[in-house]
Parts: C-alpha cells; structure tokens; sequence
C-alpha cells in the first residue's frame, strides 16, 4: 500500500506545517507497510518502522500514539481497498439475460470473488486477525472509533452488493462479509505462509494435516454458507 504518494526517505526534520505533517505520516505507513508485508505484522516493532523511515522512536509518537495505532490506519485503508475492489468485481461478474447462470455456478462464482480477492491482500488478510487480537486494545477510544466508523462502512457496502447480487436478505449479506474477512484473517493464521513453521509443516510428512490452503479452504466455506442461503430462499437466487 502507499499513502498519498509519499516514499519511505524523505529527510526527516520536524514537520512544521499540515502538509509536512501528512507526508511524515504517509512514509510512516508505507515502511510499517512494507515491514509487515515481508515479516508479517507481529513480527514489526515500532523501533523497526523507526529505523526504517530514519526517525528515532520516541519522535514518531508525534505522529502516532503506538505501533497498534500505525496497523489499526492500515487496516482501515485496507477496508477501503478492498471494499472497492470486491463490489467492482461483483458488478462486472453478473449474469444478464440469456446470458444467467444457474444458481450454483454463481454461489461460486461469488464465492471465489470474495475468496480471490482477500487471498490477493496478505497484509490486509494477516491484519484481519490481529485487529481484535490486539491493534485494539492499545490506542485510544478515538482511534478505535475512527477504525469501526470505516469498517462498517465499508463491509456495509460490499454487503449491499452481495444482497444485490445474489438477493441475499440483508443479515444474510452481512454474515457473509463477516465469514469472509473472519476466515481470510483466521486461515492466513493457520497457513503461516513464508515462516518456519509452513516449512516444518510441508517438510514433516507427520504434519501434513496441518497445512492450509486458504483460497479452496475459504471458497468452500463461503460456497456452502450461500447454498444454505439460496436453500432458505427455495434454491432461487
């Protein structure tokens, strides 16, 4: 991700003014970006973005109260990033006229739509899970508020595209968004792609069994929530 253009190696004096101010901030996220997306997020300390944007510790709390406050701003961000994409996608994919398909190729038609394009976010699929783990439990009511307000917001909209898409009742399209992002976040946990442990578990014929695939494991899961769904819709949707 970037934020508003701005690259990791600007020099770093005290911002003096607004727009200094957002450009600090913006190369801040893009290291604890970075950071996280080639470590993965509990590995990343504030003292490593520090390091990373040349500023000492202690002066990027001019900035941002903790380092859970900087992952808390990238998740919102990616919320945004995602929404959009997925509703697009949804849009572009659907059925007209002649053209329809029955409903069990669209369930997974759907299903793969949300599945692909969490899989195509790691950072945003790893902060998922660490989101009600801890990046809310060590900032402010503000910075938690600000979070939930663009997440709702965003998970509300996608909701309204499946409920469009696949004429799911409105508590229906919402599960579905909470299953999707739940699982994407939980998975990536349990697949621990890139780490020692993914390694031990593909090189150790005992723990085959442990190995997760997230992409078919979440399309499954997300395919059979919605032929239950089109079930208690009589099979139409």
């Amino acid at each position: 991700m970037r934020y508003n253009g701005f690259v990791t190696t600007p020099d770093f004096q005290r911002a003096r003014s607004p727009e200094a101010k957002r450009a600090r901030e913006g190369a801040i996220l893009d290291a604890a970006s970075r950071i996280a997306t080639e470590r993965g997020v509990r590995e990343v300390t504030l003292t490593d973005i520090a390091a990373a944007v040349g500023m000492h510790k202690s002066a990027m709390l001019r900035y941002f109260e903790t380092r859970e406050e900087i992952y808390l701003r990238l998740a919102a961000a990616g919320w945004v990033e995602w929404s959009k994409d997925v509703r697009e996608e949804l849009k572009q994919s659907a059925p007209s006229g002649s053209d329809r398909a029955t409903s069990d190729t669209q369930i997974h038609l759907v299903a793969r739509i949300l599945t692909d394009s969490l899989v195509a976010r790691p950072l945003f699929c790893d902060l998922l899970a660490h989101v009600p783990l801890n990046l809310e439990r060590n900032v402010s009511l503000d910075a938690v508020r600000s979070f939930k307000l663009v997440a709702l917001s965003e998970s509300g909209a996608v909701a309204d595209s499946l409920s469009e898409r696949l004429s799911l009742r409105p508590e229906q399209s919402r599960n579905v968004v909470a299953t999707a992002t739940a699982m994407a976040g939980a998975l990536w946990q349990m697949a621990a792609p890139g780490t020692l442990l993914r390694r031990l578990y593909e090189t150790d014929p005992d723990l085959s069994h442990a190995l997760v695939d997230v992409a078919p494991q979440l399309t499954g899961i997300l395919s059979g929530l919605l032929a239950g769904y089109a079930l208690s819709h009589g099979g139409e949707m």
